[in-house]
């Protein structure tokens, strides 16, 4: 357990945690400061170095003590980057030698051709006509060992381009656990899927230990309750959604509630935990029974499990499995507002909707287009400014990102993209809502959301970190390195932009094809580099690989300067197998490398970027490349997951489906960091944008995609692991 508490602070934080306390004889001079040089060096080829203060610290530790320490290190960020796995080309000299298309397949089927035991097969092909390329026995499949692989290629020149991403020192590790726990458990947005499964690692740890002052995320205290239960303390139970989670969490199902959770045959503590949760939250408040409507079929599961009739102690939980099966009426509020909406009453619907703060605001802009007049108008704004201080700081900068989008023309395409990841467009239709009320909602917004941000004395900014969207949803962003939130922007400088893709099977034969689109301004298509087309200007592709029983890799390799177009868009196509979900590892990532850098395909100090693929799609488009302005290029994150086909997925074949998706993602308007620095800066006593150079020495309020070297140890410093401390609670 200790070795995966540590990993788990390293991930998210980029700290060391002290495993043991300093050799009391151990001078600079030592066994520690010997194999710390060593952990340091081990490092720097992974891309990761040691910040000088914890260098120092562990070169006054026992030799033990940091091997330990370099072991479990190393393994985590070799997986952080994507480096724990063997990356084979299936063209040996990737990316010289990469052989015309067409030059190739007919290599493949020449070779078939000697092979007697494939001879009469292929015979048959060429006189129907068609030949199908995963019968012939030299393709797809790796045709050299990756030690040769290795052997073909020349050691990578250092460059000052180089990723070195810098771990700092942390205190204990008990320390440094329950502070994740307690930043995690208490985050204001969502978390991710790997997120969630941190989360409930840690609640089991610190069960017994402090626990966040709230927890506004129902999956993240769905978690946490979980973790109590098992410990024997009570859950943190005020709805009856909350005992619903509770139940998911337990039988292991999807506690957001997304999808159907199918649940296991309960103990009776448990059936008793969750019954008397039920009791007390309805007898507490009779009128939260209007909540079960909302998730109806899943109570009725529920029931089944629990036998509420079998247990008169507790009649208030059985009159929520009464309404479940509609024995019982309870009006839920979003009923009762619809019946005021269907009378034309849209103030009473208002005047409603201020007991639901969330709900209000994320129906203002519907109740606005309903009003018929300014007096109405002026009311769902009033009901707006008394709610506004009682609403989550993420509903404020949703409808404030919302917003800004409004002030478009109708009539282009909006885009949405579900809790999965999986996007769809439609053609905006709505009504506009006017301008005087958009201006003095968006005031009122950005007059709550000034209110709650911090007010440092001293605001230091990184510029690069201003274009980073906020992340508004965990689901918004996936499990990596170098990750963003969707909708974000980051510069690229590179002369090679090497994209990669692994994945490694569990149990059928899986064929992933990376690929990446080719588009003009207007989202034409230009041309593209896949196994169906290997060679292009701009670059090459490693090879077809079509069965990844021990892991398998492909490459492309693009050059910048000769990229035509003004989009390019890398994508993972699954032709057959094992959908994302499935698979034991999969993950996407890219490099940038000068143009004389040599080495082998896969070098992790060259890798700005590496996320896990885990959605329900069979396309996976991580983000896509834009041209600026000035002939520069930057990286927009999507994240996104489209449907495809069953099988056969190909570049070609979703042109225009992910056209639609760009255009639609380009013309929205994401909330970033700047948005955020601009109203900070009106509370900071000093705001500063940081060059690079020399840190102040005393305590500032950093804001950054990595903490500097040399911050005074009490500073706050926010950086892309933690950027949701900045979205206000």
């Amino acid at each position: 357990m200790s070795q995966r508490l540590v990993s788990l602070v390293i991930r998210h934080t980029h700290r060391i945690p002290v495993l043991t306390a300093p050799a009391s004889t151990g001078g600079s001079g030592g066994q520690g400061a010997v194999v710390a040089r060593q952990f340091d060096a081990a490092l720097m080829t992974a891309g990761f170095k040691l910040a000088a203060p914890l260098l120092e610290r562990l070169s006054g530790m026992s030799g033990a003590a940091v091997g330990l320490t370099a072991r479990w290190t190393l393994d985590t960020v070799r997986r952080l980057v994507g480096d724990h796995v063997r990356h084979n080309a299936y063209f040996i000299d990737f990316p010289a030698g990469v052989p015309d298309t067409l030059d190739f397949w007919t290599g493949c089927v020449r070779e078939a051709l000697a092979d007697e035991g494939a001879r009469e097969k292929v015979l048959d092909q060429l006189s129907a006509g068609v030949v199908d390329l995963l019968t012939l026995p030299s393709y797809g499949h790796y045709q050299h060992a990756y030690e040769e692989m290795l052997a073909a290629h020349d050691e990578l020149i250092a460059a000052a381009g180089d990723r070195l991403t810098v771990l700092h020192p942390g205190g204990a590790l008990a320390e440094e656990v329950t502070a994740l726990y307690l930043a995690l458990a208490g985050r204001t947005t969502p978390l991710g899927e790997e997120g969630l499964s941190d989360l409930a690692v840690l609640a089991r740890h610190c069960a017994g230990g402090p626990q966040p002052e709230a927890m506004p995320v129902r999956e993240n205290r769905a978690v946490v309750n979980l973790a109590r239960l098992d410990a024997g303390a009570e859950p943190l139970l005020d709805t009856v959604t909350d005992v619903l989670r509770l139940a998911c969490a337990w039988s292991e199902g999807d506690v957001t509630l997304a999808e159907p959770t199918r649940f296991r045959s309960m103990p009776r503590r448990i059936r008793r935990a969750l019954l008397a949760g039920l009791d007390a939250v309805v007898a507490d408040a009779p009128a939260k029974l209007a909540d079960v409507t909302a998730h109806r079929e899943a109570f009725k599961r529920l029931g089944e499990r629990l036998h509420p009739h079998e247990h008169p102690r507790w009649p208030h939980a059985a009159e929520v499995f009464a309404v479940a099966r509609g024995e019982r009426q309870a009006p839920s509020l979003d009923s009762r507002v619809e019946e005021r909406l269907g009378e034309r009453d849209v103030i009473g619907a208002a005047r409603l909707l201020t007991a639901a703060p969330g709900k209000l605001f994320r129906s203002v802009d519907r109740l606005l287009r309903l009003c018929s007049t300014q007096e109405e108008r002026d009311a769902v704004l009033a009901a707006a400014e008394r709610a506004a201080p009682k609403a989550s700081g993420r509903v404020l900068l949703s409808v404030r990102e919302h917003l800004a989008n409004r002030a478009r023309e109708t009539g282009e395409r909006r885009v949405f993209i579900n809790r999965s990841g999986r996007p769809w467009t439609v053609e905006d239709d709505r009504p506009p809502v006017p301008p005087a009320a958009r201006a003095r909602l968006a005031a009122v917004l950005d007059a709550e959301t000034r209110r709650r941000l911090p007010e440092p004395a001293r605001l230091l900014v990184d510029p690069g970190v201003l274009d980073v969207a906020l992340p508004l949803s965990g689901k918004a962003s996936a499990a990596g390195l170098g990750v963003l939130p969707r909708g974000s922007r980051s510069p690229v400088d590179g002369e090679l932009l090497r994209f990669f893709t692994y994945w490694k099977q569990s149990e059928r034969t899986t064929d992933y094809d990376l690929s990446a689109l080719l588009l003009d301004a207007d989202y034409q298509t230009i041309g593209w580099l896949s196994y169906t087309a290997l060679k292009e200007v701009e670059g090459v592709h490693s090879g077809d690989v079509t069965d990844a029983p021990d892991g398998a890799s492909e490459f492309i390799d693009l050059r910048l300067a000769a990229a035509r177009g003004e989009v390019i868009v890398p994508q993972v196509n699954i032709f057959a197998g094992e959908g994302f979900e499935e698979v034991e590892e999969s993950f996407f990532g890219f490099m940038l490398r000068d143009a004389e850098q040599k080495g082998r395909p896969f070098e992790p100090r060259t890798v700005r970027m590496k996320s896990e693929l885990r959605g329900p799609g069979r396309v996976a488009l991580p983000l896509v490349f834009v041209r600026g302005g000035d002939g520069g290029w930057h990286a927009k994150w999507l994240h996104v997951y489209l449907r495809g086909t069953p099988s056969a997925n190909r570049v070609e074949g979703n042109r225009a489906t992910v056209a639609t998706l760009l255009r639609a993602f380009a013309e929205r308007d994401h909330l970033t960091v700047r948005h955020l620095v601009e109203l900070m800066a009106d509370r900071a006593g000093t705001t500063t944008l940081w060059d690079g150079g020399p840190v102040p020495d005393g305590p500032v309020t950093f804001l950054g995609l990595e903490r500097p070297e040399g911050l005074h140890p009490d500073s706050v410093v926010v950086t892309p692991e933690n950027l949701s401390a900045l979205i206000p609670g």
